[in-house]
């Protein structure tokens, strides 16, 4: 049986390769899609916005409240719709997948909240090769974190609103945590001048153009420097991701999962 998808946020950048993912693949479905309530797609169908005859899929303003007209939210919208996604698929009893970025301690919270009533996968980032590199950090992080510098380097679209990207910072709390420390305080400032405290973590963020996305992280040390990164060359990435992990989250019981789960990481 096919896994039946809802995409908010369809006619975004990721609403789209989400769309075109979806029916790519088969054994999923996309059930139900939104727009926000003045876009000029509202009502028209999905197919046609990503370069296909109609799908019998309309853009909607609000999530049907058919039952079980389908299995998974996935969201990659904006921090405070997905809040409110959260609270109408708990009360629904819907599976969601999310993948928004800049979410506060308090819209974490109600995550872990709601992942008591549904299941839910939250991560950072939905990429296969970014979640590999995640377990790669822990190994540098454990070899190399308390004799040298490190960097973390991200690049994005030059739409992207926040920055550090929820990747990079991902990255830092591993390194942070697999050295035993916190990374608000080993964080070297983004503005510091004058000499580096050694073992500090330091961000820098690039916005450009219609880069998908690339993190590189550096292991700076005396007379030797070890590079660990990903590079994302199209959304597409992301977005297949996103569909494994929702049709790995179909039917499982609630509880709060990650990306490591989903691929079977230690």
């Amino acid at each position: 049986m096919a896994t039946t998808i809802a995409v908010p946020g369809i006619t975004g950048r990721m609403g789209r390769a989400l769309a075109a993912g979806i029916f790519a693949q088969a054994g999923v479905q996309l059930a139900a899609a939104t727009a926000r309530p003045d876009n000029p797609l509202l009502d028209t169908d999905v197919g046609p916005l990503v370069g296909l005859e109609p799908q019998d899929v309309p853009i909607q303003s609000q999530l049907p409240d058919t039952p079980n007209l389908f299995d998974v939210l996935i969201d990659f919208t904006t921090p405070e719709a997905t809040l409110a996604h959260i609270f109408w698929c708990k009360a629904r009893g819907v599976a969601m997948v999310i993948g928004t970025t800049g979410l506060s301690p308090d819209h974490q919270q109600a995550i872990q909240e709601a992942s008591t009533t549904i299941p839910i996968v939250y991560s950072a980032n939905m990429s296969v090769g970014t979640n590999l590199v995640f377990n790669l950090l822990e190994i540098a992080a454990r070899t190399l974190g308390g004799s040298c510098d490190m960097e973390i380097v991200e690049a994005h679209h030059r739409y992207k609103k926040d920055a550090p990207s929820g990747t990079a910072l991902h990255m830092g709390s591993i390194l942070a945590r697999t050295m035993g420390r916190d990374l608000n305080r080993c964080r070297r400032p983004s503005d510091a001048t004058g000499p580096r405290e050694q073992g500090t973590i330091g961000f820098s963020s690039i916005r450009g153009g219609d880069l998908a996305g690339e993190h590189q992280v550096l292991f700076i040390g005396e007379g030797e420097q070890v590079e660990i990164g990903v590079r994302a060359t199209s959304r597409a990435t992301y977005a297949r991701g996103a569909i494994q992990a929702g049709c790995w989250l179909a039917g499982k019981k609630p509880g709060l999962f990650d990306m490591k789960d989903v691929l079977g990481l230690d």
